[in-house]
């Protein structure tokens, strides 16, 4: 049971959980066994097009234009984000989409243009187990985070910082480890770098560079972008940095320093090469202790993917989604501010909270959590009223599950405890084993499963 337990967890923190069937056919694989075979599965990447060309570029005249122009944009925003979370709910390559995510967030980019999104968003599903270094390079140099952190303005004798700024204060080395003047010789450095918006690549300016001796962290030179980026990455504190946000994405929302030191030699001995680092963390004895399961909140994506994958889930309105990830404060493509979301217990408010438990009846069941039994006289008007807003929900929702291929992969001999267990990281409380155990039928006893508070943890 303990090595089941162990494969469990790594599959709800390396994807995004895995499938009854799954679970009973890899139970007794060894721990390293599993990690290579995600690893395998995430060999492929598939890059997301819904466009093929950067529409931004019609110049719309009259107001009919500019409307239609402001309408296609929305529309392909929704597509895109569709698109990703559909990728996310069926790939296989789990873990390349996970760290797509988190260089999502890490990367956090609002450009309001869909191809740069569509663009940045490939960038960095093709880096996600590759190189930080090339990672952070070419996500610096596109037109997107170009446009954003306003380096199309960063000119000689008229310095942006912001780039620079957010470069080390985010991207690389944290807050505290640079000075002032850093951000002020760095942003020097990077005039110039620029993009085309014909064909959406990055440029460099020779004549908007200033190419006047910079002095970078005690060293001085004509540096130019690159180079400030190659002494950047060659500092340490660069990978523990990377790592410490590493560590609360997949393992703890309080990092073990002892832990993100390991971390941190293992990538920079690495040169920033990510698979080896991920190998590591889900490799090492501390990644399975009792105190590192089930004890991260799941992300809005997290649950909306995880119950999409596991009740094979499809929509038929798209702004559906849309709707559930701005209720739960996680909207993909639109990140609050160039810091990302927080994540950990900022996730999880009053409200957001009654949400989230709410959200697994809604998709599953049209909102009705137990709905079955004879009623009483006195519970017509009640259930006449619930009926009316069961439909309400389906014809809104527009969401079908397929209950049956979920509850085929299920063994006949399983128990409703062992369903519970399945289905929660943390140890099942009384309460919720009574409620399931006394459920009217299977279904039912799921979905009072999936509307626990311990279903939002991982």
């Amino acid at each position: 049971m303990n090595n089941a337990r162990n494969i469990k967890h790594l599959y709800a923190r390396a994807g995004f959980g895995i499938r009854f069937e799954d679970l009973h056919d890899h139970e007794n694989w060894s721990v390293k066994k599993a990690v290579r075979k995600l690893f395998k599965a995430s060999e492929n990447q598939e890059p997301i097009t819904i466009l093929t060309e950067n529409l931004d570029l019609r110049h719309p005249v009259t107001d009919a234009e500019k409307a239609k122009s402001k309408d296609d944009s929305y529309k392909q925003g929704i597509d895109l984000n569709n698109t990703w979370l559909k990728q996310l709910s069926e790939t296989d390559a789990q873990v390349r989409e996970k760290m797509t995510l988190f260089w999502h967030n890490h990367f956090a980019c609002i450009c309001g243009n869909v191809f740069y999104s569509q663009q940045i968003n490939n960038i960095e599903r093709a880096n996600a187990l590759g190189n930080f270094k090339t990672l952070l390079l070419q996500v610096s140099q596109t037109p997107g985070m170009l446009l954003f952190l306003t380096n199309q303005q960063n000119q000689k004798g008229h310095p942006n910082e912001n780039f620079a700024r957010e470069l080390m204060e985010l991207f690389t080395l944290g807050r505290g480890h640079y000075t002032e003047q850093d951000v002020k010789e760095s942003a020097r450095a990077f005039t110039g770098w620029a993009y085309s918006t014909k064909n959406a690549e990055y440029t460099f300016t020779p004549r908007v560079h200033d190419d006047g001796i910079k002095t970078f962290m005690g060293q001085s030179a004509n540096f130019c972008g690159e180079d400030i980026i190659d002494m950047i990455v060659a500092k340490k504190q660069t990978a523990i940095f990377i790592c410490s946000k590493l560590y609360r994405f997949f393992v703890n929302d309080v990092p073990d320093m002892g832990h993100v030191n390991q971390m941190a030699d293992v990538f920079y001995n690495a040169n920033y090469e990510i698979k080896p680092l991920l190998e590591y963390v889900f490799t090492a004895d501390w990644f399975y202790d009792d105190k590192n399961i089930g004890n991260l909140i799941k992300s809005p994506i997290d649950l909306l993917v995880g119950l999409n994958r596991q009740f094979y889930v499809s929509y038929q309105n798209p702004m559906v989604l849309i709707q559930f990830q701005r209720t739960l404060g996680q909207e993909l493509f639109h990140p609050p501010n160039v810091a990302g979301w927080p994540g950990g217990k900022s996730w999880i408010d009053s409200s957001t909270l009654m949400y989230r438990m709410k959200i697994p009846s809604t998709i599953l069941n049209a909102g009705v959590i137990d709905f079955t039994g004879k009623a009483n006289p006195e519970d017509e008007a009640y259930l006449a009223f619930e009926k009316k807003q069961q439909l309400n929900v389906i014809k809104k929702v527009q969401a079908q599950p397929d209950w049956d291929k979920f509850l085929k992969e299920m063994p006949a001999d399983t128990t409703r405890e062992q369903m519970a267990e399945f289905m929660l990281e943390p140890p099942i409380n009384s309460t919720t084993l009574y409620e399931v155990q006394n459920a009217p039928d299977i279904k039912t006893a799921v979905i009072q499963i999936i509307s626990t508070p311990e279903y939002q943890l991982c």
